[in-house]
C-alpha cells in the first residue's frame, strides 16, 4: 500500500513538474513555441543594417544579428525547426507593429532612447552613430570651427540641422545654413560646391560617399555635433523571459570574434547588390560596447535623438 502511494506521489510530482514547465513559458516565447514561428520586422532601404537585395530578400548587419537570436530562441525552446516570417516595417509603423504583436524582433537601425523605452524594449547596442559633416578633401576643412562664415547644408526637419543651428549660435560661427529637401539634394550641393559641407548621421554620410562618382574626394569629420547614438534590436516591452534569451544571444555574439567579423562584413567590405564599401572601421566607442554589452548606454556618454 505504501509502495502504491509512493508511485502515486511520483506520478503526481511528474505531472506537476510538466505543468510548471508549461507555465514557465509566457509572452513571446510561449507564442513562438505554440505557433512554431517567429516574425522579424525588416527595413527595405536601411543600408547596411536592413535592406532588400536584387532578389527582394532582406539582408544586412541587423538581419544577421536577428538570425543569431533566432538560433538562440530555437535552442532555448528545444525546437527541431522554427519558421522565420519576414514582415516589412517603416519608421512610422515599427513601434505599433511591435506593440500589437505583429513582429517579435525589429531588425534595423532604430535608436534606443528613453522616450522609446516607454513603449518598447531594446537588446544590447549593435551600432553607434553621431552627427558629423562630409566635405571635399580639397576644401581642407578639419573641424566644426573651420566651417566659420561658410555655407553648410543639412536636411530639413532632422535633428542634424537643429544641432548645426545650435552649434552655429553657441560658437558664433556665422555659418550660412542651407536646408535641403532630402539627403540626396544635400550631398549634391557639396558635390557641386554650393555648400562646403553636409551635416548628417555619419553612417549615412559614409553610404553617400561610397555611392558617389569619386569616393576618394571626400572626407567625413572626426568632429561631431552630437555624442554617439545607440542602435538596438527592438522587442516588446515587459517580456523579461524573451529579453533574457535575446540579451544573452547578442552579448555572446558581440563579445566573440564573430561579432567583429560580422561588423567587418557589412562596414569594411563590398556589400550587395552594388558592391559598395562603406569603409567604416569599428570605432573605439562601439568596440567598448561590444566588449561590455548594454541595452541602456550611460546618458552622460551618449546622445539620444
Amino acid at each position: 500500500m505504501k509502495h502504491l502511494r509512493m508511485i502515486g506521489l511520483a506520478i503526481a510530482a511528474a505531472l506537476y513538474a510538466g505543468q510548471a514547465d508549461a507555465e514557465e513559458l509566457t509572452g513571446t516565447l510561449k507564442n513562438i513555441k505554440e505557433t512554431g514561428a517567429i516574425t522579424l520586422g525588416f527595413r527595405d532601404s536601411s543600408i547596411p543594417f536592413s535592406y532588400l537585395d536584387d532578389n527582394q530578400k532582406p539582408i544586412g548587419f541587423a538581419m544577421d544579428i536577428c538570425y543569431k537570436i533566432v538560433d538562440a530562441v530555437k535552442k532555448e525552446l528545444k525546437l527541431d525547426k522554427l519558421e522565420i516570417k519576414l514582415n516589412p516595417v517603416t519608421s512610422a509603423t515599427r513601434i505599433p507593429l511591435m506593440a500589437n504583436g505583429t513582429v517579435d524582433l525589429e531588425c534595423g537601425s532604430t535608436t534606443n532612447n528613453a522616450e522609446r523605452q516607454k513603449q518598447v524594449w531594446f537588446t544590447n547596442t549593435h551600432f553607434l552613430t553621431a552627427s558629423r559633416f562630409v566635405s571635399k578633401k580639397a576644401s581642407k576643412i578639419n573641424s566644426i570651427d573651420d566651417l566659420k562664415g561658410k555655407s553648410v547644408v543639412s536636411t530639413s526637419g532632422t535633428t542634424n540641422i537643429k544641432q548645426l543651428t545650435e552649434a552655429n549660435a553657441a560658437r558664433n560661427l556665422g555659418i550660412n545654413i542651407i536646408p535641403a529637401k532630402d539627403h540626396a539634394e544635400a550631398f549634391l550641393m557639396v558635390e557641386t560646391d554650393r555648400a562646403v559641407a553636409f551635416v548628417m548621421d555619419d553612417i549615412l554620410l559614409a553610404s553617400l560617399v561610397a555611392g558617389s562618382k569619386e569616393p576618394g574626394a571626400y572626407v567625413i569629420s572626426k568632429d561631431a555635433f552630437s555624442k554617439p547614438e545607440p542602435y538596438g534590436i527592438m522587442l516588446r516591452k515587459d517580456d523579461a523571459a524573451f529579453k533574457k534569451v535575446v540579451d544573452a544571444a547578442t552579448a555572446a555574439l558581440y563579445k566573440s570574434p564573430e561579432g567583429q567579423k560580422l561588423y567587418d562584413k557589412w562596414f569594411t567590405q563590398k556589400i550587395p547588390p552594388k558592391g559598395l564599401n562603406l569603409n567604416t572601421p569599428i570605432g573605439p566607442e562601439l568596440k567598448h560596447e561590444f566588449a561590455n554589452p548594454s541595452d541602456s548606454p550611460d546618458p552622460d556618454s551618449y546622445h539620444a535623438s
